[in-house]
């Protein structure tokens, strides 16, 4: 098995728990500040599955950003791709996000807003502390 995807199942297993804790947080406040909040068996089951896969897909895609021989577009790319797709099916599934065109179109714009000012706050962090380290080496 490719080192890559051994990792990317590595990371998803280390972290993938903390996705129904999440969950189990938002519901648990939600149900104090929401009079005759309910949720259904079903809606649990789905919610703490697709919590779960959610957190062990983003654990995983981020070894795309460490496959040296990928040029950062394609690792952007597949990183961007597979949240995308995990995100997405995770907020339709839980009816989050009604399933519409225009609420996805919503989404999407939304989600790639902030997936672009997140990589851009971290590559533009990433390349700073580069440049210091380099700095401090001469």
């Amino acid at each position: 098995m490719n080192k890559y995807v051994k990792e990317f199942l590595h990371r998803g297993l280390m972290f993938g728990g903390f996705g129904p804790i999440i969950f189990g947080i938002i519901v648990f406040i939600v149900s104090k500040t929401t009079e005759n909040f309910i949720l259904e068996a079903g809606e649990v089951f789905i919610g703490i599955v697709s919590i779960y896969l959610l957190a062990f897909v983003h654990a995983g895609a981020s070894v795309f950003n460490q496959i040296e021989h990928w040029s950062i577009g394609k690792s952007l790319l597949c990183h961007l791709s597979t949240l995308y797709v995990a995100y997405s099916l995770c907020y339709v599934i839980n009816t989050w996000i009604p399933f519409e065109p225009k609420m996805l179109l919503l989404f999407t714009a939304i989600f790639m807003i902030i997936y672009f000012v997140v990589w851009c706050v971290v590559y533009f962090t990433i390349k700073a502390t580069s440049k210091n380290f380099n700095e401090k080496l001469k």
